[in-house]
């Protein structure tokens, strides 16, 4: 058949039909070498976990080793290292974020996007020069005003998801998708039917932004489980209220007699954990979001 197939061909179209041939191979080993570079260091995160200190201090290797079970007993029973409080306290302020954060974001785009009113070319301008300024600019005002009430230590919980409602970024790509997948008909037809504005948002509007709604939801919480920089500002005390991001970098600025290079990956195997259940469990949303999120309607 192939024989047959390439002997109707001409000789420029069977030139053309090699330079294809060409081209798919040269694609596939760039996709190949770019998956082996994104796996890798997911790769050598794992093994580095299965080894002791000694194991880790000596010439990179990628044979497993066999002390994984003893790293992760001593992580869990360090009472110098509070691992498990401070996964704990991470996946609580990353889901109320998360929740907070896409809800208000998706509430304010449909808010722009379904009503007209007068200001409202200069509030969409306006949410968009807050998206430009860096959050390190406005974090010591925020940080004196919060500790000024208290929010700090102990009490930190709040001042770090407090800052999650006002989401430009998310409103952005929420109000994107609204143009690209949600036609006014459809609140039209709500309105007309007796819903009252809430109830259409949050049974109408809602549903047909679920795949935006998941790709935000994965960013927010990686980035709010990724904080460092404001929990380090409101949380001196590394005990009970830290995050896990602050127990890894106290981990590894030990430079004591305990430090242990098998316990320090096995903390960042474990702080890297939720992140891929979080995507595992959105990811089937993530290309269709994406895709819709970027083209306008």
């Amino acid at each position: 058949m192939t024989e047959d197939f390439n002997s109707n061909l001409t000789a420029e179209e069977k030139r053309g039909h090699v330079f294809l041939i060409i081209r798919r191979i040269i694609s596939y080993v760039i996709l190949i070498a770019m998956c082996l570079l994104c796996v890798f260091p997911f790769l050598t995160l794992l093994i580095n976990m299965t080894k002791n200190h000694a194991e880790l201090s000596q010439a990179f290797s990628l044979i497993p080793g066999g002390s994984f079970i003893k790293n992760f007993t001593r992580i869990i029973n360090d009472n110098n290292v509070a691992v498990v409080r401070a996964m704990g306290n991470s996946l609580l302020i990353g889901a109320v974020t998360c929740i907070i954060n896409v809800y208000v974001s998706s509430l304010t785009a449909y808010g722009l996007y379904a009503y007209e009113f007068r200001l409202k070319k200069v509030a969409y301008t306006f949410i968009m020069i807050v998206l430009m300024v860096p959050t390190q600019v406005s974090a010591l005002g925020y940080v004196q005003m919060v500790k000024g009430w208290g929010f700090e230590n102990d009490n930190a919980f709040p001042a770090l998801i407090f800052p999650a409602i006002a989401a430009p970024g998310v409103f952005f790509f929420i109000h994107q998708y609204m143009e690209s997948a949600l036609p006014l008909e459809i609140v039209e037809a709500g309105r007309i039917d007796g819903g009252h504005e809430f109830y259409i948002f949050n049974f109408v509007v809602l549903p047909i932004l679920k795949p935006a709604i998941a790709v935000q939801m994965i960013f927010s919480f990686v980035a709010s489980w990724n904080n460092y920089f404001l929990p380090q500002l409101l949380m001196q005390n590394t005990s009970k209220t830290a995050t896990l991001p602050l127990v890894v970098a106290a981990l590894n600025a030990s430079g004591n007699d305990n430090f242990d290079l098998g316990k320090v990956y096995m903390v960042l195997g474990l702080a890297i954990m939720p992140l891929i259940v979080v995507y595992l469990c959105l990811s089937k949303y993530i290309i269709r979001g994406i895709a819709l999120g970027s083209v306008k309607g």
